[in-house]
């Protein structure tokens, strides 16, 4: 039984989770209100917290659970809030819990295989979805929840090489990535044998390089039920970035980014910034504290801070920060705010749909 009603989403958009600290109650909360699914990052929500780095954990708990109180009030019964869970993380399954606890109708997971998502106390109340990069991926997780847990995926973000952030690809397949259409297919494809066992449908969410209505349109001639977008999320007023993280977004330019290789090993997209510049000449940062964040993290070892970077730059700061974005940045015009966006990218998706042939 899906958990997972595609009518609750008269958009189907989904605001991309991003951390930290750029997507928390107030953006997901709008997005939500709007008809879309709004996404709150679990990554690191409690950054602003006075004990963050005397007590990482209790912190984000704290915040996280008040974020999510907050989107669903400004939600008001509209659309979907949702969390972004990366697997990788220290405290996942206890972060996850809470947010179950806290009210989230969906958690979305990604950075490695949810492969014990369903097994996390209260899981069995909301719905669940895997960020795939491929139908291996999703047909892996299937035959998995399927043998351990009796439960499908009730949808699938199928997430390509072009999304910002950390990639599940290659630095090759970053820079010479397939179409986004193709990897939609071979998910679709994958999954239809275990929606013919289970008797339902597990809708598929296109992600990474998803710009306007008439993207949406296209992964939906692929085989997707609908998108999901998060860069376009940060250039409106209620993101929760500060603003001056914000103007980056709006200045950037396509030459302004760069595949670049994260702390834990994973390539990701980011703005060229003085601090990759940086990195490019010094080699190593040593960080000066630790918030014991990500599993394949060794302090002693790591290139730099991620935590910090990604604080320093949710805050606006250019100099020290880690300004991560997807590959159509540069395609971004200004800032609007979310009712906005979401009714331009309805009316292209709508007009896209109904020129068809």
């Amino acid at each position: 039984m899906s958990r997972f009603d595609l009518s609750r989403l008269p958009v189907p958009v989904i605001q991309g989770g991003m951390g930290v600290g750029v997507s928390l109650g107030n953006l997901a909360g709008h997005v939500a209100g709007c008809g879309g699914m709004g996404v709150i990052s679990t990554a690191n929500p409690g950054y602003a917290e006075p004990d963050f780095w005397q007590d990482p954990g209790a912190a984000n708990l704290r915040a996280l659970t008040a974020q999510i109180r907050k989107a669903k009030e400004i939600a008001g019964g509209m659309g979907m809030v949702a969390i972004n869970a990366m697997v990788a993380t220290t405290r996942y399954a206890e972060t996850v819990a809470a947010a179950i606890a806290a009210g989230v109708d969906a958690v979305i997971s990604g950075a490695g295989l949810p492969l014990e998502l369903p097994g996390i106390p209260g899981a069995d109340r909301v719905a669940l979805a895997p960020i795939v990069s491929g139908g291996k991926a999703a047909n892996t997780i299937c035959k998995l929840w399927h043998r351990r847990f009796s439960r499908m995926p009730d949808f699938v973000v199928v997430e390509g090489p072009l999304a910002g952030g950390h990639l599940g690809f290659s630095r090759e397949e970053a820079e010479h990535p397939r179409p986004l259409e193709e990897l939609v297919g071979e998910v679709c494809a994958a999954l239809e044998p275990w929606r013919a066992r289970y008797g339902q449908e597990i809708p598929v969410f296109a992600a990474g390089g998803v710009f306007d209505g008439a993207d949406i349109a296209r992964m939906q001639a692929a085989g997707a039920a609908g998108a999901q977008i998060a860069t376009r999320f940060i250039a409106t007023e209620e993101c929760d970035a500060a603003p001056a993280y914000k103007q980056r977004m709006v200045e950037a330019k396509a030459e302004d980014v760069r595949i670049v290789k994260s702390p834990v090993g994973m390539p990701g997209r980011a703005l060229y910034s003085p601090l990759i510049r940086r990195l490019e000449t010094e080699g190593r940062i040593p960080p000066t504290r630790c918030a014991n964040c990500l599993v394949p993290c060794d302090p002693a070892a790591t290139p730099y801070c991620i935590t910090r970077a990604l604080i320093e730059a949710v805050k606006g700061n250019w100099e020290e920060g880690l300004f991560f974005c997807g590959a159509n940045v540069g395609r971004i015009q200004g800032i609007t705010t979310v009712k906005t966006l979401m009714q331009q990218l309805t009316t292209e998706w709508q007009t896209a749909r109904r020129s068809k042939p």
